[in-house]
């Protein structure tokens, strides 16, 4: 199969695409990328390769001084995966900080920013089964690669397969002992700066017993860690490596946290925060064993940050996240944005403009002052944060918003695809099937930003979208009620399948 960088870069099933082979032919056309004219600028550069960059015979070091930090997360042969990454980026010249462990993504994407280096990579899948693995690739500015720059990874693949340029190589040690690999550890800055914008001091007054979930994955020990001091008493779960995390997807969602509610349930803590596979996701449980979702972890920090912190800014949300989000932007008087799915969108108004926090539905949030990157730790602190200084518990402060905003009932369906569908024809097809009504409620818009959305009058809605990065067609809907939702989602569905 071709390698394609999708929502968020290359995922692959491991030792089926997902091959050493296959791994160094991405990282050399990253080095050659990373080094061709205007990468580092804006990426909008005529996306022709630059038969300059890379000398057919061996290695040309690009301009001096640049760095790229490669990172890896807990799956199998990740940190195998990365060290080759490291050992082709040596080859062609650059100076490589590799991660000394396995750590969040925020925390690699930090780094590149921090370092001032000109790009990352970090070896991960994210949320997506052990089977598989993947490339993310970071820009200096400590987010997701701008499309562009994706773009133009993937025009030096092609360009150097039609050339039949293998990739250069480099031996471990001895790029180690030339210094052109560096281990280091990506922490310590990434905790300073997270110092800068959680208040510890307000959960040392008011200190919390939970328990945090890391699903196996790159989160483990982060906010224990953190919270070293505050008083606070944290009890880890699914925290030790297992590549296969249990043999369950690594995501946040309701139906992968059994273990969770069972330790909350045990007394193992008031309220439980779980992180997935890289750790750039977030989810929570309230003393309850009840999920709450990233919509409403969302809009708690929303209305934390203006209420609480007198913040302000413009809000950012993905076209699949609640539209609770819109009633409080339009409370507080904030400008509010829809983006297509993918932080990326998110990141690009985090660069042009003043953002007070942005979110999709997923779980990857992140706020003023932080880097445009999905971050599951930092809004996990947040969320702690919360409920110290506004000193009651999770569940209840999920009741007041939902009185405050009103009720949002939320539900995703996923159907397994065969083969691919045409984006392009199937937001046609549902277009021009536009229904009246569904579920008794009539259909007032239809938005094509990311695949079909319908939106009701009541503020209910639909959206039916092909995933970027699996062979999945994705069925999302909101409503006012249980019944509309499941009006919503049974439409969804049986056209979604007609789709198909």
């Amino acid at each position: 199969m071709p390698i394609h960088f999708g929502t968020d870069g290359w995922r692959a099933v491991i030792s089926d695409s997902f091959t050493f082979d296959n791994l160094r032919i991405v990282a050399q056309a990253v080095a050659d990328a990373v080094a061709s004219e205007g990468w580092d600028k804006s990426g909008n550069g005529d996306l022709k390769p630059d038969p300059t960059v890379r000398a057919a015979s061996g290695v040309q070091s690009p301009r001096d001084g640049k760095k790229i930090v490669v990172g890896f997360d807990t799956r199998f042969l990740s940190d195998r995966f990365a060290g080759e990454v490291a050992r082709v980026l040596a080859a062609n010249g650059f100076t490589v900080l590799l991660s000394q462990s396995d750590a969040p993504t925020p925390a690699i994407s930090f780094a590149v920013k921090h370092q001032s280096a000109i790009a990352g990579v970090m070896i991960t899948a994210s949320h997506n089964a052990p089977r598989y693995n993947g490339v993310k690739l970071k820009g200096a500015f400590g987010g997701s690669a701008l499309n562009e720059q994706c773009r133009r990874v993937e025009v030096y693949i092609n360009d150097n397969e039609e050339r039949a340029r293998g990739p250069n190589l480099m031996d471990f040690q001895k790029a180690r002992d030339a210094g052109l690999i560096q281990k280091f550890n990506p922490l310590p800055a990434y905790f300073d700066h997270l110092h800068t914008l959680i208040n510890t001091e307000i959960i040392a007054e008011n200190p919390q017993r939970f328990v945090v979930d890391a699903m196996y994955g790159a989160g483990r020990g982060v906010i224990k860690s953190f919270l070293q001091g505050t008083g606070c008493d944290i009890a880890e779960i699914r925290s030790e490596m297992n590549p296969g995390f249990g043999g369950i997807h690594p995501e946040p969602i309701a139906k992968n946290l059994g273990a969770l509610a069972s330790a909350i349930s045990s007394g193992m803590g008031n309220f439980g925060l779980v992180t997935d596979g890289d750790a750039d996701r977030i989810g929570a449980m309230d003393e309850r064993g009840t999920f709450v979702d990233p919509h409403k972890i969302f809009a708690l920090s929303l209305k934390y940050l203006v209420e609480q912190r007198g913040m302000s800014g413009a809000v950012v949300r993905t076209v699949s996240t609640t539209r609770m989000i819109d009633r409080l932007a339009k409370k507080y008087g904030l400008k509010l944005y829809e983006t297509p799915v993918g932080f990326n969108h998110i990141a690009d108004y985090m660069m042009q403009e003043d953002v007070l926090i942005g979110g999709e539905e997923s779980g990857g949030i992140s706020f003023k002052g932080h880097i445009p990157e999905g971050d599951g730790p930092i809004m996990g602190l947040l969320l702690v944060e919360m409920i110290a200084a506004w000193k009651k518990p999770l569940g209840e402060l999920v009741n007041d918003l939902v009185e405050e905003v009103g009720p949002a009932f939320y539900e995703r369906v996923d159907l397994r695809l065969s083969r691919p569908v045409a984006k392009a024809e199937m937001t046609e097809f549902l277009t021009r099937q536009a229904p009246n009504e569904i579920g008794g409620e009539k259909v007032d818009e239809v938005s094509q930003r990311d695949g079909v959305k319908y939106i009701m009058a009541d503020d209910s809605w639909l959206l039916i979208r092909p995933s970027g990065t699996e062979p999945v067609l994705r069925v999302y809907a909101e409503g006012r009620t249980q019944e509309m939702v499941k009006a919503l989602i049974g439409y969804g569905k049986k056209v979604a399948e007609s789709v198909v």
